[in-house]
């Protein structure tokens, strides 16, 4: 779904993979990264967030939270960053980036809650009271309050399958006071997810009704004498967003997807934010007139309906940006070993040839490598390392390798 935009908007990046994995400084199998890109569409972001009065926190699942990216993304004026889960606040912690908000979307485990502590998140988020004494007993057994978050949640609210949950919005006063009462715990304020979410009948991000309970629950706060609440609501978040977001009441935004400009949004439409992850791979061997190439990360994250997919193939740049070839991945129910390539008549795909893919991913959720590249918009790229999606130095090439 992003090829298209990659080879419009993002064309020397494009090129640098190709020639990069061509030389053997990228690996098959691997999310590359544009850091150039990326400092730039936080630059934009941050710029927007600052004249909506909107704070800015980072979401990195999708680009594999590795210290290069966290570093550009810093570098343009996003260096605070969201933990979808502990997997993610480890890597962000030890590379030295202030973690600054913690148990949205995954709670925190029980005997994970004094490891959580210790990174002194600025937020904690929990969906109910059992989480909140987890989180506010951990705290305060460290010498510190923990400001805390209530997710809530109203009938009629949106969630993703398997995301649901959170305090009733109709309770949140109640709420609120409990928060309070919490030894090692205050109440900061309210979130939800998703609080937009992409419309492929208009092409674009309409709120959800969880914006609206966000605004209501906060409205009935501020008419008890809570003041300076934190709202936060992520969801399809670029800066084109922000001033609906801001109208609706937030004051706390979350993008992930707009740092690489691979939100629905994006795929659509010409934002201020370009493209900068793709996934790179090569073929392997051939079976009945289908070209086999390396998988481990052709996750395609589902936001759109099935469509056409394609690849660019080539042994160098040149070749492989004139080359679409059509292209299959395997069923969800699979492991994806290998994703496909069926070449028409007259396409030349050989092994050995860079594959290219542009869909929007979620490094995190797969086995595949990491690899940021610096220096495209100087017509110098260099691969920064080579990463785990959990942000870890990867063992590529092997140290038995040459």
């Amino acid at each position: 779904m992003f090829l298209k935009a990659l080879q419009a908007r993002n064309r020397a990046f494009l090129e640098a993979a190709i020639a990069l994995h061509q030389a053997g400084r990228v690996p098959a199998g691997a999310y590359l990264l544009d850091l150039d890109t990326m400092t730039e569409n936080a630059r934009l972001m941050s710029t927007e967030a600052a004249r909506l009065g909107l704070d800015v926190l980072a979401m990195t699942k999708q680009i594999g939270r590795n210290p290069p990216a966290l570093d550009a993304l810093k570098a343009g004026g996003v260096g605070r960053f969201v933990a979808v889960d502990m997997a993610c606040a480890r890597p962000i912690h030890a590379n030295g980036h202030r973690v600054a908000h913690i148990g949205h979307l995954t709670q925190i485990p029980r005997h994970e809650a004094a490891e959580a502590a210790a990174m002194r998140a600025d937020y904690w988020t929990v969906f109910n009271e059992e989480k909140a004494s987890e989180a506010a007993r951990a705290a305060h057994a460290q010498g510190h309050e923990q400001a805390l978050i209530a997710r809530i949640q109203a009938p009629g609210d949106t969630f993703y399958s398997g995301h649901e949950g959170g305090f009733d919005a109709g309770d949140v006063e109640a709420v609120a006071d409990m928060l309070d009462s919490t030894p090692g715990g205050r109440f900061a304020g309210l979130t939800t997810f998703p609080a937009l979410l992409f419309d492929e009948g208009t092409g674009e991000a309409r709120p959800t009704p969880n914006l609206a309970t966000l605004s209501e629950a906060a409205s009935r706060l501020e008419r008890q004498g809570r003041r300076d609440l934190v709202i936060n609501a992520p969801g399809t978040t670029s800066a084109r967003v922000m001033a609906a977001l801001a109208d609706g009441g937030a004051t706390q935004v979350e993008p992930g997807h707009g740092l690489t400009g691979t939100t629905p949004l994006h795929a659509r439409t010409a934002l201020p934010e370009r493209p900068a992850m793709l996934y790179l791979t090569e073929v392997s061997h051939f079976h009945q007139g289908r070209a086999y190439c390396f998988g481990g990360g052709l996750y395609i994250d589902p936001v759109f309906a099935p469509y056409p997919l394609k690849a660019l193939v080539g042994p160098d740049p040149e070749a492989a940006l004139a080359q679409e070839v059509e292209a299959a991945t395997p069923d969800p129910a699979m492991i994806d070993y290998y994703g496909q390539l069926l070449p028409e008549s007259g396409q030349h795909v050989a092994v050995g040839d860079t594959v290219i893919f542009g869909f929007r991913a979620q490094a995190f959720f797969t086995r595949a490598l990491i690899v940021p590249i610096a220096g495209v918009s100087r017509g110098e790229p260099e691969a920064k390392g080579v990463w785990t999606s959990d942000g870890r130095p990867a063992a590529w090439p092997s140290p038995e390798a040459g």
